[in-house]
């Protein structure tokens, strides 16, 4: 009985049934363990039946009969078995959806389109972090023009550009506080006139020339790392990145983000008319509030007269904007993954990126830097403006507001007037102190220029001279000094800091105006435009943005809606 019950065990009968429920454990009989197979079966019959009855021997020292059937191996319930199934079935969807997630993740990086950074040779600093080591996010958003495309062509018309270099019909510069608590999206109109610096077209290696037109045909002078190159020139703010989007990537954003509520006084139609050609093709039928997707999102982007002037168009894609963000904040957008995913494939389809944040990941991440600041800290505006006095239809930027908006983004103030930035720390003391004034040789350049009131004549023998009656016998004025709009001193090396530092004081510079340079061979004061006239350095004032320049509004304001202008308010007669 012991041989039978062990040869049974041992069969080749019970294989199939210890493969389906996923085990591979050998079953014990008295000590020997009984493999599977021919082999097992003679292996365990020689063992039960070796010397004058030891099977039954054993089968009567153990157990007997109960011991022989222990020696088989207890069935696996039914209940088991699903559970095993189940165990193996979950752990191939987690492996196949692991991967898929991965293919499709990479299938998205592959499929943004990258482009240089910066084409022009503008070279300005990061602001520097402040005491927590945060620093402030600084990115250009450009939409472009291009009917390189059939749908482009489809959306934008005009189908006899399709070869024509695309124009920045939409620029903003999005700046996020080094705390994260407030942020600010600055328009420039595109027709507003600027100096555009040298570029070159990464792709092309095409060279274009430093010129003076309007500030949308940057796009075209080597892309939109020319367009960067133009605003860092213009403001002095250094953009971290840029983001291009063109006709069909707003159809597609906008409905990924559930679309906008936007709201005007009158019905609209952006039509053709008499006097001007061309037009978006909005066409609202009604007056109030309503809410826009797809392509009448990209009209309302795209109108301009209907709303009086580019700085009009401005004021309404401001409002567009105020509310897609209140919409991605009331949907939980930052915190869903779904939703952020949706918005990520439709990002990816329909952007173009500065290459170092080519990745869906650096994408998130800079979505996240929006995910603690509220609504009404955050602040759309218009650069304060005047027109051109050499063409009517375009723009300047206007002295002093332009400047002073400019340099509270530099230094990282919120235009909002809240939370005023807390006053700078005290420079730590020099390494190597001053020397006596008498021998510190001081190099003064002139670099009071702006576009707009040009020169200012004898600035640098001015400030030599009044460094000469304090003290400093080798100051010197020089010629030349590049445009700067602010005061600077610089100094080569960590020898001369204190000497710069000193120079600094006695003429009531700033100490955060005082900066090392390998471009300079010793102590060198660069006279601003800051101080065009006077002996005196002026005191700085504090910092504010005039609403009524700006057109400053917040994303939290949904009490705006636009005016629109007679030729273009729709009624049925119209469309008799």
């Amino acid at each position: 009985m012991g041989r039978n019950s062990v040869r049974g065990e041992g069969s080749r009968q019970r294989e199939p049934q210890r493969r389906d429920s996923g085990w591979a454990e050998g079953a014990q009989s008295g000590g020997v363990e009984v493999k599977g197979g021919a082999e097992g079966s003679d292996s365990a019959a020689s063992a039960a039946g070796s010397g004058s009855g030891g099977g039954r021997r054993a089968a009567r020292g153990g157990r007997g009969a109960r011991g022989a059937r222990a020696s088989r191996r207890r069935p696996v319930s039914k209940g088991k078995r699903i559970l095993r199934w189940t165990a193996s079935i979950l752990s191939l969807l987690i492996l196949g959806t692991a991967a898929a997630g991965y293919l499709y993740y990479e299938h998205l990086n592959s499929s943004l389109r990258k482009g240089q950074r910066n084409a022009g040779g503008s070279d300005v600093e990061k602001t520097a972090p402040n005491a927590d080591g945060q620093t402030p996010l600084n990115i250009l958003l450009i939409g472009s023009d291009s009917r390189k495309s059939k749908a482009n062509q489809n959306l934008g018309g005009s189908r006899d550009k399709a070869d024509a270099p695309p124009l920045a019909d939409v620029q903003m510069l999005l700046h996020v506080s080094a705390d994260r608590k407030n942020a600010s999206v600055v328009s420039i109109p595109r027709d507003t006139r600027v100096d555009i610096p040298a570029c070159e077209d990464p792709k092309t290696k095409r060279k274009y020339p430093k010129t003076n037109t309007i500030i949308n045909e940057s796009l075209a002078r080597g892309g939109a790392g020319c367009t960067l190159a133009t605003w860092q020139e213009l403001t002095g703010i250094y953009i971290d990145h840029w983001i291009t989007v063109d006709f069909a990537g707003v159809v597609k954003m906008s409905d990924a983000v559930g679309g906008a509520e936007v709201c005007v006084k009158q019905p609209v139609w952006d039509r053709p008319t008499r006097l001007v050609k061309g037009g978006s093709g909005l066409k609202l039928k009604k007056a109030g509030k309503q809410t826009l997707k797809g392509e009448d999102a990209l009209k309302w982007l795209r109108t301009r007269h209907p709303f009086f002037d580019d700085v009009g168009r401005s004021k309404a894609q401001h409002m567009y904007m105020n509310s897609v963000i209140r919409n991605l904040k009331s949907q939980n957008a930052f915190t869903d993954t779904g939703r952020l995913m949706d918005i990520a494939e439709a990002g990816v389809k329909s952007l173009q990126v500065s290459e170092e944040i080519g990745s869906v990941k650096k994408l998130f991440d800079l979505g996240m830097n929006l995910k603690h600041v509220p609504t009404d800290r955050i602040t759309m505006l218009t650069m304060p403006r005047m027109i051109d006095p050499k063409d009517e239809n375009h723009y300047l930027p206007q002295p002093g507001a332009a400047d002073d908006l400019w340099e509270m983004i530099r230094e990282d103030t919120p235009v909002d007037g809240k939370d005023a930035k807390p006053k700078p720390k005290k420079p730590a003391a020099p390494k190597d102190p001053a020397a006596p004034a008498a021998e510190i040789g001081v190099a003064v350049r002139n670099g009071a220029y702006t576009d707009q009131l040009g020169a200012a004549p004898g600035r640098a023998g001015t400030v030599a001279g009044l460094l000469q009656n304090k003290g400093y016998a080798k100051a010197e004025a020089e010629k030349g000094g590049d445009p700067i709009a602010k005061t600077q001193l610089y100094f080569p090396s960590a020898e001369l800091e204190g000497d710069a530092q000193a120079v600094a004081k006695s003429l009531g510079i700033p100490a955060s105006q005082v900066k090392k340079s390998t471009d300079v061979s010793g102590v060198t004061l660069v006279v601003g435009a800051d101080w065009r006239t006077g002996d005196a350095y002026p005191k700085p004032k504090p910092k504010k943005v005039d609403p009524t320049t700006t057109d400053a509004s917040t994303a939290s304001d949904e009490s705006g809606c636009m005016e629109i202008y007679k030729p273009y308010v729709w009624h049925e007669g119209l469309e008799r």
